[in-house]
């Protein structure tokens, strides 16, 4: 069987990593490359660099890897499902949630295979905890609170810190518990000079009753990628910088002494930090977006609906700040 024929627009600094993950991936060649801005870190090597998408899919391609600036994400993702090709879109899937929906409806219809690059997906810490909720280790969980933090990517122009950054905290919220936003409450902060906000702090409710907070800012000096979730027998966190995964277990040991007792709802218990296998998230995330377009099954893709759906949270976020009031996700 004959080799999928990849393409990949937009050769920026995430198309940087999604050549080299092309390039190395069993049963893909990556045969076209294009970007309206040229080629500034010398990704192409012999391919030509073709200057839009319809010289990518004239190129003859089975699928597509789009890593322009989200403001286009809408424009090149509907010139390929017009053409029939399967397309991941990097995150956000589109600049708006009308575009992310057309985006879904679009290749749902052409019977395509499109997928958003929500990475931490792939995170073995955070595919660990997403097990290990659902196996009932930490029994009912209660609270999500995940940390996003650092300093401020030049490279982003076109969306503020809530869609670029706080998607991934909202996709990666909803996976691992299995559940879906219901309410939003945010308050966003303008401290760089840029239209878009660049601090965000969010307290939702998720179904269930499950609450989640999450602090995302490009304004910190140190950067941190934290999840934690807390629960029943105790709290998970996942630091997807180290792909770490640590269990806080609740004691099980009596207090007798009864100040102590009524100071503390739970106990400290052991204190437990997994050994698991650390692949590259972008190499999972390739590998499994092309066994979905060769139709194998048990892929793990993150849907165009789901993306389309982080978009719509973010915006409830964003509007949220704006107005002072929850808002409610339909």
């Amino acid at each position: 069987m004959a080799n999928l024929r990849a393409g990949l627009i937009g050769l920026g600094m995430m198309g940087r990593n999604h050549a080299r993950n092309l390039r190395a991936l069993a049963g893909v060649d990556l045969v076209a490359v294009a970007d309206a801005a040229g080629d500034p870190n010398g990704l192409a090597g012999d391919l030509q660099v073709l200057p839009n998408v319809e010289a990518l899919i004239d190129a003859g391609i089975d699928y597509c890897v789009v890593a322009a600036p989200t403001q286009y994400h809408e424009e090149i993702g509907l010139a390929l499902a017009s053409a029939g090709v399967h397309a991941l879109i990097e995150k956000p899937l589109a600049k708006d949630t009308g575009g992310a929906k057309k985006l879904a409806e679009a290749f749902g219809a052409s019977r395509l295979v499109g997928a958003v690059g929500h990475i931490e997906r792939y995170n073995p810490a955070l595919q660990s905890l997403r097990q290990r909720l659902e196996n009932g280790d930490l029994g009912d969980p209660y609270q999500v609170a995940t940390r996003r933090q650092g300093p401020f990517p030049n490279r982003i122009a076109d969306v503020g810190v809530v869609k670029d950054l706080g998607s991934h905290d909202i996709d990666l919220t909803a996976w691992v518990t299995q559940r879906k936003y219901e309410l939003v409450a945010a308050r966003c902060m303008f401290k760089s000079g840029r239209e878009y906000e660049d601090m965000v702090a969010a307290t939702c409710q998720l179904s269930g009753g499950l609450m989640s907070s999450h602090l995302v800012n490009w304004l910190s000096p140190k950067k941190e990628r934290l999840t934690i979730v807390t629960g029943e027998k105790g709290m998970f966190v996942a630091d997807t910088l180290t792909a770490d995964i640590t269990f806080y277990g609740n004691g099980q040991i009596e207090t007798t002494w009864d100040d102590v007792a009524r100071f503390r709802g739970v106990s400290e218990g052991d204190v437990t930090r997994f050994a698991i296998a650390k692949p590259e998230p972008l190499r999972t995330e390739h590998e499994q977006f092309r066994d979905a377009v060769l139709g194998k099954d048990d892929v793990n893709i993150v849907t165009l609906e789901q993306g389309a759906a982080v978009v719509q949270v973010c915006e409830a976020m964003i509007e949220s700040a704006r107005t002072n009031q929850f808002v409610s996700i339909d």
